[in-house]
C-alpha cells in the first residue's frame, strides 16, 4: 500500500470517527435534556470518540479500517447511543426528536463543508480539499441513510412522531423484532444506491452553481 492511498484511508477515518461521534454525541445530548440520562451517564455526551469506541469498536474501529483495506473506496461502519426503551414509550415524541438529532448534526455538517468548498477554503488552503470533500459527502450519506424509515436506523424511530399513540405502539412492537431488522439491512442495502445517487448528483450541482465546475 503506497503513502498516497494510506493518507486517503487516515482521512476518510478520521472524517468518519469524527462525523459518526457528533451524530452519536447528538442522540445522546438531546435524550439527555429531554428526560433520558442514560447516554449521559454512559459519558455519550462528547465529542471524545473514545466512549463511543468503547461501546462499537467493531463499528467505529475495526470494520471501516477493514473496509477501506480491502476496497480503498471510503469506509463503512456503525455506532450507538444507548437509550431507555421504557422513556422511549412513554414519550415517542421526544424518542423521535432524539433519533431525528443524529442525522441533523450529519446535515449541519455537510452544510458546513458545503459552505467552505463555496467560499474556497478548499482551494486556498493546502491540504484541504480531500478532507473538506470527503465530510461534504460522507455527512450527506449519513444524513440520507439514516433517515430510511426502516429499523434500527433513526428514520424509523421518527415516524411514531407523526401517528396515534396506539399505531405507534403497534408499530414499535413490529419494528422492534430482529427479523424485521435484518430484512431491512437487506433491503437498505439494495434500495439506497438508488436514492442516494440523484440525491449527491443534485447537492453537487447546487454545490457547484454558479462556479464553472
Amino acid at each position: 500500500m503506497n503513502p498516497q492511498v494510506i493518507v486517503e484511508g487516515v482521512t476518510w477515518f478520521v472524517v468518519f470517527l469524527f462525523s459518526t461521534t457528533l451524530h452519536e454525541a447528538a442522540h445522546a445530548l438531546v435524550a439527555w435534556k429531554l428526560g433520558d440520562p442514560t447516554a449521559y451517564e454512559g459519558g455519550q455526551v462528547s465529542l471524545n470518540p473514545i466512549p463511543h469506541i468503547r461501546r462499537e469498536p467493531w463499528g467505529m474501529v475495526i470494520v471501516p479500517l477493514l473496509y477501506f483495506a480491502l476496497t480503498k473506496n471510503g469506509v463503512i461502519g456503525w455506532a450507538s447511543a444507548p437509550y431507555d426503551p421504557s422513556w422511549a414509550h412513554r414519550y415517542p415524541k421526544r424518542a423521535a426528536l432524539m433519533a431525528a438529532a443524529g442525522p441533523a448534526a450529519n446535515l449541519l455538517l455537510a452544510v458546513i463543508a458545503g459552505l467552505l468548498i463555496r467560499l474556497g477554503v478548499s482551494d486556498r488552503v493546502p491540504g484541504a480539499a480531500a478532507p473538506i470533500g470527503i465530510l461534504f459527502l460522507l455527512n450527506l450519506l449519513l444524513c440520507v441513510f439514516n433517515l430510511l424509515p426502516l429499523p434500527p436506523l433513526d428514520g424509523s424511530a421518527i415516524l411514531p412522531a407523526f401517528m396515534s399513540d396506539s399505531l405507534a405502539e403497534r408499530y414499535r412492537s413490529v419494528i422492534h423484532q430482529p427479523i424485521f431488522s435484518m430484512l431491512s439491512f437487506l433491503v437498505a442495502w439494495n434500495v439506497f444506491p438508488h436514492i442516494f445517487g440523484p440525491i449527491r448528483a443534485a447537492a453537487i450541482r447546487l454545490l457547484m452553481a454558479g462556479t464553472g465546475g
